[in-house]
């Protein structure tokens, strides 16, 4: 059991530390599209290069959650494939508390 709460934890912690990531990269983004309105020439390459940086900074954020990620994929989709009937009643269950809640609207 300690170990599901520590796979939990990590998964948590990786998706925080990405989607903070992703938000500095937007506001980023944000300021030097901001800025890029009265530039032409030089300070507008070093702007797109800028730009194609911090792109480039996310991508490989990205690539790098994407690989600390994939054990719990991999985790998730052997349970799923060794307990299948499990997994649709659980689905199926879970389907029925979001239609029921939905319908109380």
């Amino acid at each position: 059991m300690p170990r599901k709460n520590t796979e939990q934890a990590n998964g948590e912690q990786i998706k925080d530390q990405v989607f903070s990531e992703l938000k500095a990269l937007i506001e980023e983004s944000e300021k030097l599209l901001k800025s890029s309105t009265a530039l032409v020439g030089e300070d507008a390459e070093n702007l797109r290069g800028q730009i194609a940086q911090k792109l480039q900074m996310a991508l490989d954020s990205l690539a790098s959650a994407r690989e600390r990620t994939r054990p719990m994929v991999d985790a998730t989709e052997n349970y799923i494939g060794g307990h299948p009937w499990q997994t649709v009643a659980i689905s199926a269950g879970f389907g029925l508390v979001v239609g029921l809640l939905l319908g109380r609207r």
